[in-house]
């Protein structure tokens, strides 16, 4: 017989997994405010390996529309440069000699909509994901039902699975309603 509390808990993480990754993934989401995780799956050329570009450089967001990248050898700036360019971040690097500068260019009312259409999508995702970890956790509730586990314990473990899930899509909700006004915002 199943333990119905490691039922929920294994549950209740799968769930708070999906939420997780979804904070992760609207923090790789440029809202037009300088922001340095949009650097994080960078990947620079240094001594003939491919290394995040948080190891060779520090990096900085001096106010809210520039990142500074001062690398640690004065060797990296062209790796450095040639990274960013061949990325997906869409931003031309300025190099003086000393630092990188990557200016954030202000985003268009059109651009703005389709980042927010975008994040929707991801929390669209987290709840499916939420959902379908819900339901792993009812089936495995029925199908212990036949293995001795009586019907009200089931249907309480089945109440307290909606609670949690209900709490994880609040929360999905809220850090979706949070980066929809960061990106609006002008």
């Amino acid at each position: 017989m199943i333990d119905v509390k490691e039922c929920l808990a294994a549950c209740e993480e799968k769930m708070e997994l999906s939420v997780m990754h979804l904070d992760e993934t609207l923090s790789h989401i440029r809202a037009g405010k300088a922001n340095v995780h949009i650097l994080d799956d960078i990947r620079v050329n240094s001594y003939g390996s491919m290394v995040p570009l948080n190891n060779v450089a520090a990096i900085t967001t001096p106010d809210a529309r520039t990142i500074a990248i001062k690398p640690w050898d004065k060797s990296m700036f062209r790796p450095i440069e040639k990274a960013i360019i061949d990325s997906e971040v869409g931003i031309m690097p300025e190099n003086n000699g000393e630092v990188i500068r990557l200016g954030i260019p202000p985003l268009t009312e059109e651009r703005r909509r389709a980042l927010t259409k975008q994040c929707s999508k991801e929390a669209e995702e987290s709840k499916v994901a939420i959902r379908n970890a819900r339901r792993d956790g009812i089936d495995r509730l029925k199908k212990a039902i036949k293995d001795g586990l009586s019907e009200d314990v089931e249907k309480d473990a089945e109440a307290d699975l909606q609670k949690i899930h209900d709490k994880m899509v609040k929360r999905i909700d809220e850090l979706l309603a949070a980066k929809s006004k960061e990106i609006m915002t002008v």
